[in-house]
């Protein structure tokens, strides 16, 4: 059922029935943007998956007792944020979610877990090679020393969103890969019985190359964000040096600032 005010009306879309929307005329809050911020949360957390259908504006706007042009600009919002399309003869559908990820020591596949985001994982590169300077100053080891180079492509709903490669101590553990393309790196350190205590992080931005828009299915020079980190074990041991790439359109950090007294 959706609520509007005092009002319910039964939503009968098939990609909406299970919705229970909260619209509050009430409040200082815009009614589009009420709507568009629980349209968001259902994209989100899987309620509503790529391919779902809401509808046009008119059955929307009749369904959820709003006007025609309350819904446009919320659908309309969300079009602008690349989560909903227009289809001419189909109505409103369903792209993707943009996966929004807490800026804290954490494996992208398990934050996508845990949002129902359903990650898979395709191993490029799994291999033992010379530490250049850059990554043998990150790990803490002579250049040239053994590390293994992972290259990983991450998806989530058919949709790649990440290129993500990682170097690690070719000493500190066997990694597998078929179990990298099932599950995430840090919970496989975890099961070998390093603890993840640190991280030292950079982010950034910068436009795709031609590879990198390739395998991301996005066109040359596209906004890509960026990640540098370092994660280190409860001993203080550098043991993972990593350097991602994230689809703009489809990722966000986010994080809490706090005002230092």
């Amino acid at each position: 059922m959706a609520k509007t005010g005092n009002h319910s009306r039964s939503v009968t879309a098939p990609a909406l029935s299970s919705l229970d929307f909260a619209l509050d005329r009430a409040s200082p809050v815009p009614l589009y943007y009420q709507l568009a911020q629980q349209l968001e949360a259902a994209i989100e957390h899987g309620v509503l998956a790529p391919g779902n259908l809401l509808g046009n504006e008119i059955d929307l706007s009749v369904r959820l007792g709003l006007s025609r042009p309350t819904v446009r600009q919320a659908i309309q919002s969300l079009v602008d944020k690349g989560l909903l399309v227009r289809r001419r003869g189909v109505g409103t559908q369903v792209v993707h979610s943009q996966v929004k990820r807490p800026l804290e020591l954490s494996s992208l596949y398990d934050d996508l877990e845990a949002a129902g985001q359903g990650p898979a994982t395709r191993v490029v590169r799994n291999e033992v090679v010379p530490a250049t300077a850059d990554v043998a100053a990150a790990l803490g080891i002579a250049e040239g020393g053994e590390v293994t180079v992972l290259e990983r492509l991450r998806s989530t709903h058919g949709q790649p969103v990440a290129f993500l490669c990682n170097h690690l101590p070719a000493t500190l553990l066997a990694l597998d890969t078929a179990r990298l393309e099932s599950t995430g790196l840090y919970r496989m350190l975890r099961s070998a019985g390093i603890t993840l205590h640190s991280a030292r992080q950079t982010i950034g931005a910068r436009g795709a190359t031609a590879e990198e828009a390739d395998l991301l299915d996005e066109p040359k020079g596209a906004a890509l964000l960026t990640m540098q980190r370092t994660a280190y074990d409860d001993t203080g041991r550098p043991v993972e040096y990593g350097t991602h790439i994230y689809r703009a359109a489809r990722y966000t950090f986010d994080f809490q600032l706090l005002v230092r007294p």
